[in-house]
C-alpha cells in the first residue's frame, strides 16, 4: 500500500503549509537578504499551494472532513506568521524595519484583519452547530489574493533593505526602487484590507439571510 494515497494528496499540502508557516516566520526574523529571500520563496510555495489543494479536492472530489477542518488553520496560521513580524520589525524604535509606502504597520490593520478571520471562525461554528453552511464568497478569495500579494511584497523589501543596509544602496536607481516598492506595499495593502472589510460585511449579509430562511 502506497504511503499516501492520492486521494489525501490535498490534505498532505495543506500540513505542508502549516510546517512552512513557522519557518517563514523564524526567516522573517533573521536580518539578512539570504534568510528573507528564503522567507519570500517559502511563502510563495505555501500561497501557491493553497490554490494547488484547493483545486485537487474540487477536481477528483477528493474533499474531506479533515479539510475542511484543517485548511482554513492553514491558512489562518500562515496570515499571523507573517503579519506579526511584519509589525513587531516595522515598529523598532530606530525605524529600521520600516516598511516601504507604509513606514510601521498600523495596529488597527493588524486588528481588522486578524478581527475579521475571529468572527468569521467564530460564526462559522454557530451556523455549523445549526446544521448551516455558509460557503467561502468571491469576495472572500479575493481578500486572500491581496493579502497574499502584500505579503509577499512585504517579505521581499524585508530582504532588500537588509541587503541595502549590509551594501550602503543609495542613488537614485534604490530611491526609485523605493518609490515603487512603496507604492506597491500600500496599494496592495489598501484593497486588501478593503477587501476584508467588504468581504465580511457580505458574509455577514449572507449569514443573516440562511439563519433566517432556516428560522
Amino acid at each position: 500500500m502506497a504511503l499516501l494515497e492520492r486521494s489525501t494528496l490535498p490534505n498532505a499540502i495543506t500540513v505542508g503549509r502549516i510546517i512552512l508557516a513557522p519557518v517563514v516566520l523564524f526567516l522573517i526574523f533573521v536580518p539578512t537578504f539570504t534568510a528573507r529571500l528564503a522567507a519570500f520563496i517559502l511563502f510563495l510555495v505555501a500561497a501557491f499551494s493553497d490554490l494547488w489543494d484547493g483545486y485537487l479536492a474540487r477536481k477528483h472530489g477528493w474533499i474531506s472532513d479533515f479539510g475542511k477542518l484543517v485548511d482554513p488553520l492553514a491558512d489562518k496560521l500562515l496570515l499571523v506568521c507573517t503579519f506579526v513580524p511584519f509589525y513587531m520589525i516595522s515598529h523598532r524604535p530606530d525605524g529600521s524595519g520600516w516598511i516601504a509606502g507604509i513606514g510601521a504597520l498600523p495596529l488597527w490593520v493588524v486588528l481588522v484583519i486578524f478581527g475579521r478571520e475571529a468572527l468569521i471562525t467564530g460564526i462559522r461554528s454557530y451556523a455549523a452547530r445549526r446544521g448551516i453552511v455558509i460557503p467561502a464568497g468571491k469576495a472572500g478569495k479575493q481578500k486572500a489574493v491581496f493579502q497574499n500579494i502584500f505579503i509577499g511584497s512585504c517579505i521581499f523589501w524585508f530582504a532588500l533593505s537588509s541587503a541595502a543596509a549590509k551594501y550602503r544602496w543609495s542613488g537614485p536607481v534604490w530611491n526609485g526602487w523605493q518609490w515603487f516598492h512603496g507604492w506597491f506595499n500600500l496599494t496592495s495593502l489598501g484593497i486588501a484590507v478593503f477587501l476584508t472589510v467588504y468581504s465580511l460585511l457580505i458574509y455577514l449579509i449572507a449569514w443573516r439571510r440562511l439563519i433566517r430562511s432556516a428560522a
